[in-house]
């Protein structure tokens, strides 16, 4: 299940699912100790009117959400034509405390008064954890819900008309034979449960009079803290200044800190101009303020696979920071860095993939490979994407202080990592994990990165008066040139292998499947020639390869990709990233129209709320895997982007 409402300040993410419920809970790191994962930790809402409840998830419900304002709030509209109520939320994650607050406005849509109960359940697993030992309580002195274990405490509560919350209850789910405590609610009472310890939920319940036609508001909150003390705090806060204060604070935030997005936004086609913006705030709403760039906080596939996408790829991280480098943001380009530099290892090299506290992922990754090969359980490409992307923040701020501060104690270890990690007999970089990190290879893709990092840190070293690693970086980038353009494209198919597999001096293996990243990584670094043969002959045999239709643009990963393929007469599903790669590049030799076409493709696919997910069923064009994906939505700025700098430069 997708996302389509996310909220965040940087510690305090929240996901809200289709029917608009709480259904992610993460604090005090995005993406790190989800304390609401799972089916059974749905945040519930229900109605309770003329003596029936009706739960939002129900299927009652016609459900819409969306972000109207140009601010990360939500808007969340839930009609129920049967019994005659229209609920709003406003929700939003207040941009100075970690509280989730919902401003829920109650329609009454029939020709009489009538009494209208809101009831908000909440349960949690604080810490991420599924063992039973949690705390609920009722707190008379602060007219709220504490839950709470260890260091980690959430305080429930509200205001209508100046006063809380009428009723309450406190007990268990999931064990012991209880479905859980909102089950209380439905005879519209609450038993007043003062506190339960092991698998606990509460409900709050909220009385309210309508007139015929009319409606009033209801706030709601959730304050988060990693003391009770601290829980207590924002929620005294939220009391004292209200909702509407809080509000103003939070919107205005984020109108100044979409200025620079809103600097260039009159030069985009002007049906994209609102998607432009939403994808800006939704990749924000997946930075950690710490630094770590999560993948995606969807955990949806937690209840189908092992584990979900809330880490830190330093290869997401650096493809999804070089728009923001790009429209002159410092302060997450900057943070991610120096959460690279402190996750680098001795060897100069970065690891799969990171928790937003800098702890190493889970992974499937070995240390012994194919052929006998014992070496470092990595994506070469990270790596390079990170030393590439420093370089461009580097050129747009010119500011010495960043090489002051990461020149010796990252770009140094990475750049001289890549400059001896290659293969002498054939000039190659050794074999590392693909950028999909499923084959054990030297890939185009890495090659291409790995050339443009070291390119990158010549130019660095140059800056920073280092003549002697400028020099020797930079050759060895051109000997990696020089090998790439022997062994790596694929006369008999006009196309770039995906990969070979270099072997003390020979070329042991060698993969013939067309990938989009081999083409992106290609042309996109300067290892070759973008409006060169190799890469005008791969990109038609691509285009052919997975019978590319311009009215239909979407683009697989690669022939035959299993992940998730909806059926087998299908090559793969339709990525957005690849897809949108091919834009850039149509871009690049003069083709915007084409551009134009997979801009408006992905636009038309993405959520009503304006969230993409990571790929799309080929034959229904429906929503696969999580969403959104940070990846997406930073492939679709950047083409955006693409378009206007084609523009600065006369192309367009």
């Amino acid at each position: 299940m997708a996302r389509p409402i996310v909220l965040s300040n940087g510690e305090l993410h929240v996901g809200l699912n289709k029917w608009g419920l709480v259904h992610d809970f993460y604090f005090p790191y995005v993406g790190l100790e989800n304390h609401s994962a799972g089916q059974s930790l749905r945040h519930k809402v229900g109605i309770w009117v003329d003596g029936k409840l009706s739960w939002l998830d129900n299927g009652d419900w016609e459900i819409t959400s969306k972000y109207p304002h140009s601010a990360l709030i939500g808007h969340t509209i839930a009609k129920n034509e049967e019994i005659g109520i229209v609920v709003e939320f406003n929700d939003f994650v207040d941009s100075a405390m970690s509280a989730l607050i919902r401003n829920v406005h109650i329609i009454n849509t029939w020709n009489r008064a009538r009494e209208v109960r809101l009831f908000m359940h909440q349960a949690f697993a604080i810490g991420d954890s599924r063992s039973n030992t949690d705390t609920a309580q009722y707190l008379p002195s602060s007219n709220a819900i504490l839950h709470y274990r260890g260091r980690r405490a959430f305080v429930i509560s509200g205001d209508y008309r100046g006063t809380p919350f009428d009723q309450h209850t406190v007990g268990l789910f999931g064990i012991e034979g209880r479905e859980g405590t909102f089950r209380d609610a439905e005879d519209g009472e609450l038993s007043f449960g003062n506190i339960e310890h092991g698998r606990v939920d509460s409900v709050i319940r909220f009385t309210v009079n309508l007139d015929a036609h009319s409606s009033d508001r209801i706030h709601y909150w959730i304050a988060a803290g990693t003391s009770t003390r601290e829980a207590l705090y924002v929620h005294k806060e939220l009391q004292q200044q209200g909702v509407q204060t809080r509000l103003d604070v939070t919107a205005n935030w984020w109108h100044k800190w979409l200025e620079p997005a809103y600097h260039i936004v009159d030069r985009l086609p002007t049906h994209h101009r609102s998607s432009f913006i939403h994808s800006m705030m939704i990749v924000k709403s997946q930075i950690d303020k710490r630094g770590a760039i999560i993948a995606s906080t969807d955990t949806t596939m937690l209840n189908y696979s092992r584990d979900a996408y809330g880490y830190c790829w330093p290869r997401d991280g650096s493809l999804v920071v070089w728009p923001l480098i790009r429209l002159g943001y410092v302060d997450e380009p900057r943070r991610y860095f120096e959460f690279c530099k402190r996750v680098l290892t001795p060897e100069g090299y970065l690891m799969h993939k990171y928790r937003a506290d800098g702890a190493l992922g889970s992974s499937w990754h070995p240390y012994v490979h194919a052929h006998g090969i014992v070496g470092p359980p990595i994506q070469e490409d990270e790596t390079a994407l990170t030393l590439f992307s420093f370089a461009q923040f580097y050129h747009k701020q010119k500011d010495a202080r960043l090489l002051r501060d990461f020149y010796s104690s990252m770009i140094v270890p990475m750049a001289d990592f890549l400059t001896e990690y290659v293969d002498r007999g054939t000039g190659l970089p050794k074999p590392s994990y693909d950028l999909w990190e499923e084959v054990y290879l030297t890939t185009t893709f890495s090659v291409g990165a790995t050339y443009g990092a070291l390119i990158a840190a010549s130019e660095l070293a140059t800056e920073s008066n280092d003549n002697e690693n400028a020099v020797r970086w930079r050759a060895a980038a051109e000997d990696i040139q020089t090998a790439a353009h022997k062994h790596l494209y694929n006369e008999s198919r006009q196309a770039f292998y995906k990969g070979v597999m270099p072997l003390n001096g020979e070329i042991v293996e060698r993969n013939e499947t067309i990938d989009m990243s081999s083409i992106f990584g290609a042309f996109m670094f300067g290892l070759f020639s973008v409006d060169g043969e190799h890469v005008k002959n791969a990109v038609a045999t691509a285009k052919n390869t997975f019978n590319f239709n311009i009215e239909h643009p979407g683009m697989p990963r690669y022939e035959n990709d299993y992940y998730h393929r909806v059926s087998d007469n299908v090559t793969g599903n339709w990525w957005f990233i690849t897809s949108l790669w091919l834009g850039q590049y149509e871009l690049e030799t003069g083709n915007p129209e084409a551009t134009l076409r997979i801009l408006d493709w992905t636009k038309s696919l993405m959520m009503p709320s304006g969230a993409l997910s990571e790929q799309i069923s080929p034959l229904n064009e429906e929503t696969i895997s999580p969403s959104p994906l940070t990846w997406s939505h930073a492939e679709y700025i950047a083409t955006l982007l693409d378009m206007i700098t084609e523009v600065d430069s006369g192309t367009n």
